[in-house]
Order: structure tokens, then sequence, then C-alpha cells
């Protein structure tokens, strides 16, 4: 998937920003791995050992998105990250936690047949 590799390439130039310009080193690193795994667990699904293996890694990386959002939002609602930066990455973030949970619902149910 593109948009996660979009995505993590956001997260860490994020990351860079808030870390030397921001000064903020704990929630930026806990946005720079939750934000790069989603993609990782993205690429490792297509080489999964079976349909569950499958459906697992995109529950985790769904799961690591979730997150990700969290993070997010955190950062802008204590003032670290501007409402234009936000409202960008925010929307990306959400756009690939939708994405995801329809991959779960579809392969859950196409495995279950």
């Amino acid at each position: 998937m593109m948009k996660a590799y979009a995505f993590a390439l956001r997260i860490i130039k994020a990351y860079k920003f808030l870390y030397k310009d921001q000064h903020e080193f704990v929630l930026s690193k806990q946005l720079l791995r939750s934000g790069t795994a989603i993609g990782a667990l993205i690429k490792e699904s297509e080489h999964a050992q079976s349909k569950a293996d499958f459906i697992n890694k995109m529950n985790v990386a769904l799961k690591e998105a979730n997150e990700t959002e969290y993070w997010l939002m955190l950062l802008h609602d204590s003032e670290f990250m501007d409402d234009k930066v936000f409202s960008s990455i925010i929307a990306d973030c959400q756009e690939i936690i939708r994405l995801l949970i329809s991959i779960v619902k579809t392969s859950k149910k196409n495995n279950s047949r």
C-alpha cells in the first residue's frame, strides 16, 4: 500500500521537525514508531503464511494506525503541531484507518466462507 509508505515518510518529516525545531523528544518518538510500523506490517502481510496470518498482520497495522492517530491528536492539543499540519496529516491517518478496517472486515468475511 503506497499510501502507508507515503504516510510513513510524512511521519518521519514530522518527527524531524518535532525533534529538531520543537525539542519534543518523547511523544515524537512514539509517533515515529507507530506511524512507520503501519506500512511495515502491510508489507509483511504480502507474504503471510496463511489467510489468518494476513488478517492478523492487517489487524496489528490497524492498531498501529489507531495509536498514531492518538499521538497526532496529543501533539496537536499540546500545541507541538499547528492546525494546518495536523489537519492534513490526521486526514491521511484516518483514511488509512478506514482502508484497513475495510480490508480486515472483507478478509474476515472471505475467510469464514
